[in-house]
């Protein structure tokens, strides 16, 4: 294996996680998160003896996040969350139940998709309003204000009282037991 492979090999073994899970967040579909990733890792290699290593996470993140643009464009994509999800979204040191996750993960997919973007890279992926900026080719302003509204948007969701529909608190269809 040549000096690059083992590069890229290594690379790839220390943010393959990090970027399906960012990926995942992004879609909501653990299935698309790993095309995305696996999309994403391809165009990497393709680009290996460009990327510089220190930029190589930031190049990686925007391919990522870019991918999981065309992804959302692309209307033939049905995306649907698996009831299954196990892993932890957003910090493998504090886990969340799976109902905390559950929840978070249905209001993530409540806000606009480049507000979604936006939170994933800043809040999942640690990334900086700089990096968060310089990656989707905004304004740092517009970082700070669509993180701010993306946190707003998703307290309220939070906060908001779960209402059980009548079929699944175990009710027939006319709301009787």
């Amino acid at each position: 294996m040549s000096d690059r492979d083992t590069e890229f090999t290594d690379f790839v073994a220390a943010h393959r996680t990090k970027g399906r899970r960012a990926a995942y967040l992004l879609c909501g579909d653990w299935g698309l998160a790993e095309d995305i990733v696996q999309q994403a890792l391809i165009k990497l290699y393709l680009a290996w003896s460009r990327v510089r290593p220190e930029g190589a996470e930031g190049y990686l993140r925007r391919i990522i996040g870019r991918t999981a643009i065309n992804e959302w464009r692309s209307a033939s994509r049905r995306r649907t969350v698996p009831d299954d999800t196990l892993v932890d979204l957003v910090d493998e040191k504090a886990p969340l139940a799976y109902e905390e996750r559950s929840v978070l993960l249905d209001a993530l997919q409540q806000l606009p998709a480049r507000q979604r973007q936006i939170v994933v890279l800043r809040h999942c992926w640690g990334c900086s309003v700089a990096e968060v900026a310089k990656d989707l080719h905004i304004s740092t302003g517009t970082v700070k204000s669509q993180t701010s509204r993306a946190l707003e948007r998703l307290n309220t969701i939070l906060s908001a009282p779960h209402v059980m529909p009548a079929e699944s608190a175990g009710h027939g269809r006319n709301g009787r037991p």
